[in-house]
């Protein structure tokens, strides 16, 4: 006799039941934890007796997103709200969205304290919508081996016309030039900068009126900076002696920052894809829904804060559809090609982002091949099964005892052999011969109860109920 399986069952929806349990926790641990460094920094300045001057200094390293900005922008208001001295900026960015760059420079003008931006350490880089952020920065200085400069949006593409590309361009002059002459920079190379995508080293930068200091380190920095009077609001750095206060991201930061990245963002919507496609191939224990799920929701907050393109978006959803069909429709793998090649042109177009920041051809090339492969596997196990359903006999399957491991009412599934099919319940023959008071269907059989396969249609069970 089978053994019956009411343990496994619960112990499946257990592990289903932990895993969104595990996500609601990391959920509110993501909200309560994103504040508290703030805090201790707050007690900290209160802790002491006598004030002593502070000049926060915090750290980028990458792309200029969303979640960046509005870290930047939350620690200018912080720095402000502690009295700070001067809140210094290392930065060391290729460039990034407009919108976040903007929202940057915002903080920076409405800051009423000095905010220092530092291209540091040696060989660090401020190119593109860094250039914009020094230029709106009441101090810019570099470290020694650095450079910046190349400040052309990137974003231009050649199906643009002439005429569209004239006004980015201009309307990209004129804002930088503007944060230039109120700074007190040299106004003409930064509109080279955008026009022609010059490049300076830290010592050219300086000697062009570009920059305002070069320093090797941060104490360097600091010497350099203490008595020096900003140009735009006329504010006295007073930093001889001042204590150095660290801010970084957060974890919770730090994670949506990595998000952020539309490589991570595409990777994530496509094992979301696989989980779900699994997890509808594969019937009974739903980790891999819940984990594909997840990964969905991340990938999809990940469009929240990126430009998308919807034709891009619209691909995806394609591909997303026929990579379902192809579950239910046998189609020899037409469906998953169709949906493979859709998914890599909705990854190329899906992010309206420079060029530099688009999915890369490999992250591309190496999901097309695991989807195919993945599909590939998928297919040649069923071929494999209905091959093999001749050499079993129906006459062998015909007769034999399953378990039922998901509600039979009809249709659910159940355990024959240590296979999970797919399996519909008949009425017997007590059942029929109710059927004429009014009863057409069977009476649902539940998880663990023991029926009778009666037949077979494709890899589909028939059957009904055992009477003792």
């Amino acid at each position: 006799m089978l053994p019956l399986l009411p343990p496994s069952n619960m112990k499946r929806r257990y592990v289903t039941i932990t895993l969104l349990v595990a996500v609601g926790l990391l959920a509110l641990m993501a909200m309560a934890g994103s504040g508290s460094e703030w805090i201790d920094l707050s007690l900290a300045t209160a802790e002491t007796g006598e004030r002593t001057a502070q000049v926060w200094v915090t750290r980028v390293d990458g792309v200029i997103d969303p979640p960046l900005a509005t870290f930047l922008t939350k620690t200018m208001i912080r720095a402000a709200e502690a009295e700070a001295a001067a809140l210094i900026i290392e930065l060391d960015t290729p460039g990034g969205l407009d919108s976040s760059m903007r929202q940057i420079i915002q903080g920076e003008l409405a800051a009423p304290i000095p905010v220092v931006i530092y291209v540091w350490p040696d060989g660090a880089r401020s190119a593109s919508a860094g250039v914009y952020i020094m230029m709106g920065a009441d101090v810019a200085a570099m470290a020694p081996k650095t450079n910046l400069g190349a400040a052309q949006p990137v974003s231009l593409s050649g199906e643009m016309d002439e005429e569209m590309k004239k006004k980015v361009v201009n309307d990209a002059a004129a804002y930088i030039r503007g944060l230039a002459q109120g700074s007190g920079r040299n106004a003409d190379w930064a509109e080279q900068a955008v026009r022609e995508s010059v490049s300076l080293t830290a010592e050219d930068a300086l000697s062009q009126n570009v920059i305002d200091f070069v320093a090797s380190d941060r104490a360097a920095l600091l010497m350099q900076l203490d008595g020096f009077t900003t140009k735009a609001k006329g504010l006295e750095l007073d930093t001889a002696g001042a204590e150095v206060v660290e801010v970084g991201m957060s974890w919770w930061e730090q994670l949506l920052h990595v998000l952020a990245n539309p490589e991570i963002a595409f990777i994530l919507l496509t094992i979301g894809i696989y989980g779900i496609i699994f997890e509808l191939q594969t019937p009974g224990l739903g980790v891999s829904g819940v984990l594909g799920g997840l990964c969905m929701l991340l990938g999809l907050y990940s469009l929240q804060i990126l430009p998308v393109n919807y034709l891009g978006l619209a691909l995806m959803a394609l591909a997303i559809g026929l990579f379902i069909a192809e579950v239910f429709v046998q189609s020899y793998g037409l469906l998953a090609v169709g949906g493979t090649v859709a998914l890599v042109f909705g990854g190329l177009l899906l992010f309206d982002v420079p060029d530099f920041l688009r999915v890369s051809w490999w992250v591309l090339g190496t999901v097309a091949v695991c989807t195919l492969a993945f599909f590939l596997f998928a297919m040649t196990a069923v071929v494999r099964a209905r091959r093999a359903q001749p050499q079993t006999g129906k006459e062998l399957i015909v007769g034999s005892r399953a378990v039922v491991v998901r509600r039979l009412q009809p249709v659910g599934v159940v355990k024959l052999s240590g296979e999970l099919w797919k399996a519909t319940l008949i009425m017997d023959t007590r059942e029929v011969a109710t059927e004429g008071l009014g009863v057409s269907s069977p009476e649902p059989a539940e998880v663990g109860e023991i029926v009778v396969v009666v037949g077979l249609e494709g890899l589909n069970l028939r059957v009904r109920r055992e009477h003792n």
